[in-house]
């Protein structure tokens, strides 16, 4: 097996492990380490049916079930993700991480190509460790230890429409009761620091009026948009994905209308809350970037 870093904090490429066969212990140990190191993780040129799929997903942890769409015929934890000019998409081309609406937010989420559009279509990632190091340190504390609150906001547009529909959405207000987590986590597994707030699911933050709210949380927005912290991967079939959700954000290209692109999406349930230990260090070595410029105050020969 070969891990090949692409981005200095976040992406990489793994080769020579056929997921149709059995994985041995070892070979899943290695693949889940890189995944926690790199963020997301891809293989190339597999050739795996959807039940294959959902057995590989069940190595890392229990499955969930997307409760706002489509899942495949007797496969409830598999997603079918198609999109085209009768099917656009729902935007996913907003940076967000998986379902933080739950308690416990999904944990990591395997998504595999069927059929890719001529041009576009690409999945980027953002890595909010270093999303999180990369802010001022003014700002990084007055950001820990913040709440936000979190809703399935995006998908309420699935219940416009008549009453049966408004009464769907009084069932799913009562399943996902808006969620606070904090503004920033900590790993469970890695111990880093995360910016853990998202423009398609964060409501506000507590303790800020509405104006103080807004303007902080587009500041933290953007730290997702930033290029130095992000990894683009260009699919095509037989390539599968697998991200944590704990540590980094990602955003479908929506540049392929009406071109059709058919993905297939498992995820691993949360299994714990997210929460902030003021307490804890990084468990081991990891890779950061220090972005300097010339006339920063705190560039070489500053002062």
């Amino acid at each position: 097996m070969e891990i090949i870093r692409c981005q200095p904090t976040i992406g990489a490429e793994i080769r020579g492990v056929d997921l149709a066969q059995p994985l041995s212990r070892e070979t899943f140990d290695a693949i889940h380490a890189a995944l926690l190191e790199h963020k997301i993780v891809f293989f190339r040129d597999q050739q795996i049916s959807a039940d294959e799929q959902v057995e590989f997903a069940r190595r890392f942890g229990p499955l969930e079930v997307n409760p706002f769409r489509p899942q495949g015929e007797n496969r409830p934890e598999l997603q079918i993700i198609r999109n085209d000019g009768d099917n656009p998409v729902l935007s996913t081309d907003v940076w967000h991480a998986d379902l933080p609406f739950r308690e416990k937010p999904t944990k990591f989420t395997i998504l595999r190509c069927l059929e890719m559009p001529a041009r576009g279509g690409d999945t980027l990632w953002a890595d909010m460790c270093a999303a999180y190091d990369g802010l001022s340190e003014p700002l990084r504390t007055l950001v820990t230890g913040l709440d936000a609150v979190h809703d399935f906001k995006n998908f309420r547009v699935l219940f416009r429409g008549d009453p049966g529909k408004r009464e769907q959405l009084a069932r799913m207000e009562e399943m996902f009761p808006n969620p606070t987590h904090p503004v920033v986590i900590t790993h469970p597994e890695t111990g880093r620091r995360v910016l853990f707030v998202n423009r398609q699911f964060t409501l506000r933050i507590n303790g800020m009026n509405a104006d103080e709210s807004r303007q902080l949380l587009e500041i933290l927005y953007q730290q997702a948009s930033v290029p130095e912290y992000q990894f683009r991967l260009r699919w095509r079939p037989g390539t599968l994905a697998v991200w944590d959700n704990r540590s980094c954000q990602h955003y479908a290209a929506n540049d392929y209308y009406p071109q059709r692109r058919h993905m297939e999406r498992v995820a691993v349930a949360g299994d714990a809350r997210p929460r902030f230990d003021p307490q804890a260090l990084p468990s081991g070595d990891h890779a950061t970037i220090r972005r300097v410029h010339a006339f920063d105050d705190t560039g070489p020969g500053a002062g």
